[in-house]
């Protein structure tokens, strides 16, 4: 996609009107109140005529039924690359019935009640765009039990902004580190789930439902949401959606268990496939076994990654995450190419400080093996492509990739950095003060 900017379009299929603009466009589909998939199209590719709206219709909904109906197959786990894995026999294709009514009742949008949730978001430094988020969880559908906001800024920033809603919890940390402001969040909460997002996302108003509903019906420790991409206006926006992927792409519900860690372990477990900390929640009960955040990780300290080095530890310990994408957050990309350099250099050092402290903890060298080949792998393929074909930005964007990984290496070396692991267990969160 070479244009800089996108209109950001929620077409509804169960309507069959995707309008009569002819801008660029991403267009999200959704059957009612669920989330179907999307696509990125030109202005010489819109309007969608009735019978292409048909197609995708059909096309969808057969994804959604197989992810979804246990008679076809549901739950699909992730395989190695964080997709689907197939699980519909012919038969049970064959004996299918009633698949209008059951794609229905799937869209059918959650009354489950939120009271035993604490939403808790993160900020720093994020006035206007905090106010946004705290709007969007002010017209939630289902009424977390509390919302807490972690104020991280040195100085208490937020507090007025905070102030524009009482009924939310207002809490200072001013030692940084996003990890640290995770843990405080933890501990000051005082309900079972605990959500997280961030403060440059707006919810959708059925996010809370949604995650009530998952830890009701599913017996899950952890779980992910899906982020949608809230405007295209920039290049550096677009680039981040389509060239780097955006914070994933699948519309179907996935479990990353056992099998998956298994299977990924010898090249670092792809635990960066389960989500992203903008739209994640877990039972207190996994703080308990497997400890708190890491907070040498995240933005304010290594630059990232702290979610997943705790999905990482989950799942070693044998736990597993669900991918329910009917929980929708929108997130507002970086808009400028500084900004957006900055956020990849993070992103890929914070990685790389994931994989030695995921080495250290279990001793799995398929995360050095990922520093020391895959990624310079990865990094010599992608010159390759950006000189020939690559979209404008690629090879910029491509070097602050690299300028991060050469940053993360030092963690290799920093011996009293890697030390200082996180406690790990029920001692640690007492330690910690967690309630029970």
């Amino acid at each position: 996609m070479t244009t800089e900017r996108f209109e950001v379009r929620h077409v509804d299929l169960a309507a069959a009107d995707s309008g009569s603009d002819r801008e660029p466009a991403l267009s999200i589909f959704w059957w009612k109140d669920l989330p179907l998939g999307a696509r990125a199209s030109l202005e010489d590719e819109l309007p969608y005529g009735a019978s292409q709206l048909h197609q995708l219709a059909a096309e969808y909904a057969a994804a959604q039924l197989e992810a979804r109906s246990i008679g076809l197959g549901a739950p699909l786990r992730a395989t190695y690359e964080g997709w689907p894995k197939p699980a519909l026999s012919l038969e049970a294709a064959l004996e299918a019935e009633n698949l209008v009514e059951a794609l229905e009742a799937f869209a059918t949008p959650s009354s489950a009640p939120a009271h035993n949730i604490s939403v808790v978001i993160c900020t720093r430094d994020r006035g206007p765009a905090l106010s946004k988020c705290l709007s969007s969880l002010a017209a939630q559908r289902s009424t977390p039990g509390e919302i807490v906001i972690v104020d991280n800024s040195q100085d208490g920033n937020a507090r007025d902004v905070c102030g524009q809603f009482p009924d939310f919890r207002y809490v200072h940390e001013p030692h940084a580190g996003l990890s640290r402001a995770r843990n405080t969040g933890v501990q000051t909460s005082r309900f079972d789930i605990i959500a997280f997002t961030d403060d440059d996302v707006e919810a959708h108003p059925g996010w809370t439902a949604e995650i009530a509903r998952a830890f009701a019906e599913r017996d899950v420790e952890a779980f992910t949401g899906l982020v949608l991409p809230a405007r295209l206006d920039t290049a550096a926006q677009c680039c981040f959606q389509f060239t780097m992927g955006g914070f994933g792409s699948t519309f179907l519900p996935l479990v990353f268990d056992g099998r998956f860690f298994e299977e990924t372990r010898p090249s670092g477990a792809h635990v960066w496939k389960i989500g992203a900390g903008a739209n994640m929640a877990f039972r207190r009960s996994v703080f308990e076994r497997v400890g708190l955040f890491d907070e040498r990780l995240g933005a304010g300290a290594a630059g990232c990654s702290e979610d997943s080095e705790l999905w990482y530890r989950l799942l070693a310990a044998g736990g597993a995450c669900l991918y329910e994408p009917r929980a929708v957050v929108f997130h507002h990309h970086r808009s400028d190419w500084p900004g957006l350099k900055r956020q990849i250099r993070a992103y890929m050092k914070g990685h790389v400080a994931a994989l030695v402290t995921q080495h250290d903890n279990f001793g799995d060298r398929g995360n050095i093996v990922r520093i020391g080949k895959q990624l310079p792998v990865y990094f010599a393929k992608t010159f390759v492509k950006a000189l020939f074909e690559g979209p404008s930005g690629r090879l910029g964007i491509l070097a602050a990739e690299v300028q991060g990984w050469l940053a993360g290496l030092q963690f290799l070396l920093r011996f009293g950095w890697r030390m200082r692991r996180t406690p790990m267990g029920a001692a640690a969160t007492a330690e910690k003060g967690i309630p029970r």
